[in-house]
């Protein structure tokens, strides 16, 4: 299935472009009421291939991620697209699935022609389609917080700069965890990729703290059931770490506490495991007191940004993270801001880098790298992020919310050194 997507409306012409000679003037065409796209080298608009997750696993996150996308596209075609010329998303399905992911990659760039590819989140299906975006030379920006980005180990044309990555998130948060919630801890999560990064960095990141995690617990991320995998907790936990992705994460969580009762473990959850779930679903009344990690605040927070109130405006949330009008239909809010954000990324390296077609796409990536930090704003509402060139992954902050009266509320922020690590390579030394 494929839906393009191409929002204009009133353009002002942008100074910094006009600077670089890229933009010539912004006249007024002779119909009434209509604006056009300020001059530019070429007047055909930037096509951005949208790898979205429609069905699968990831499809809650994937539609939420289609409207945040089409919000952040509306806003900056108005403001006079990128580099004088209207900016277009072009959307594939991708089924939350790898192989059809590079299948997908492949079609924007033989089919579609688009200029670059955008906005995939599941890590399977990051890892499945980079080959393939590196093999065409295609700029491949992505909304996944897995580590395989940052790791070097995909190819120089693969970047995260809108949203961090899990080694980063754990690292910052490891301190804060062994402090006030526990240090004994059982770990369950979903057995792919973004699971096992969690695995694999939580662990000696709790260790540093003085802590331990005692028990892991692997879960298939298709599973309908998991009473039967809660006995294995060991009774001394003191903490339950759970991040759970897919359709049966309301599942998971009720059927955590009806195996507890009253009496359970401390609970230090990604809202991995509720996101796009009423947080007033009946079964959950047993979370109150425990704490999530959030990316983005769901709830509308007392100390929220102007930024903060205009974007979740524009994509059209609640004050409690639901669709305006539609309180049952709960956003994905703690992870779709990057794809905002991303937009806002690439419309700066595109600017940078005086991008002007796929001739320019070894521009664009140098550009891009050449990018080092961006500041807290209406493009990036989240917070302000440094950005490392050498491994294409973005540092920023993390929230950790406690569940109170039924509702998140955000306890503690953590900083960007919080989570900053030494990098693993660095793609710059590729060849483009």
């Amino acid at each position: 299935m494929t839906d393009k997507n191409r929002n204009s409306g009133l353009i002002g012409l942008n100074r910094r472009s006009a600077l670089k000679g890229l933009v010539a003037s912004a006249g007024l065409m002779a119909a009434p009421g209509f604006v056009r796209y300020s001059q530019a080298q070429s007047s055909a608009p930037i096509k951005i291939g949208f790898q979205a997750h429609r069905t699968g696993i990831g499809a809650a996150y994937g539609r939420w991620y289609e409207k945040t996308t089409a919000a952040a596209l509306k806003l900056i075609n108005e403001a006079g697209g990128i580099n004088g010329r209207p900016v277009e998303v072009i959307t594939e399905d991708d089924g939350t699935d790898p192989k059809r992911g590079a299948e997908v990659v492949g079609k924007f760039a033989s089919q579609h022609k688009t200029d670059i590819v955008f906005g995939t989140l599941f890590s399977h299906v990051v890892i499945g389609s980079a080959p393939t975006a590196g093999e065409l030379k295609m700029p491949y920006y992505v909304v996944s917080e897995g580590h395989h980005v940052a790791s070097t180990k995909m190819n120089r044309y693969c970047f995260q700069p809108g949203i961090t990555d899990v080694k980063s998130q754990v690292i910052s948060m490891a301190p804060w965890i062994a402090a006030n919630v526990g240090k004994k801890i059982t770990m369950i999560y979903p057995d792919f990729a973004f699971g096992h990064d969690h695995r694999d960095y939580f662990t000696p990141a709790i260790k540093a703290q003085g802590g331990e995690v005692i028990a892991q617990i692997p879960i298939p991320p298709t599973e309908s059931s998991f009473t039967r995998y809660f006995p294995q907790i060991p009774a001394e936990t003191e903490v339950i770490y759970h991040v759970m992705v897919g359709p049966a994460v309301l599942t998971f969580v009720k059927e955590l506490g009806e195996f507890y009762g009253t009496n359970r473990p401390q609970l230090f959850g990604f809202i991995d495991s509720l996101e796009a779930v009423d947080m007033a679903s009946p079964g959950l009344e047993f979370l109150e007191g425990s704490h999530f990690w959030e990316g983005m605040p769901r709830y509308l927070q007392p100390d929220a940004s102007d930024a903060v109130k205009a974007y979740r405006n524009a994509v059209g949330i609640d004050e409690n993270g639901a669709a305006v009008g539609d309180p049952k239909d709960v956003s994905t809010a703690a992870h779709m801001f990057g794809c905002w954000e991303t937009l806002y990324v690439v419309k700066q390296a595109m600017e940078a880098a005086g991008y002007q077609g796929p001739d320019d796409r070894a521009k664009l990536v140098e550009a891009t790298e050449a990018l080092t930090e961006f500041k807290e704003g209406p493009e990036h509402p989240q917070g302000d992020k440094i950005f490392n060139g050498k491994i294409h992954q973005c540092f920023g902050h993390q929230n950790i919310s406690i569940v109170e009266g039924g509702k998140l509320k955000v306890v503690h922020r953590t900083s960007i050194e919080d989570g900053l690590y030494e990098p693993e390579g660095d793609y710059t030394t590729q060849a483009l």
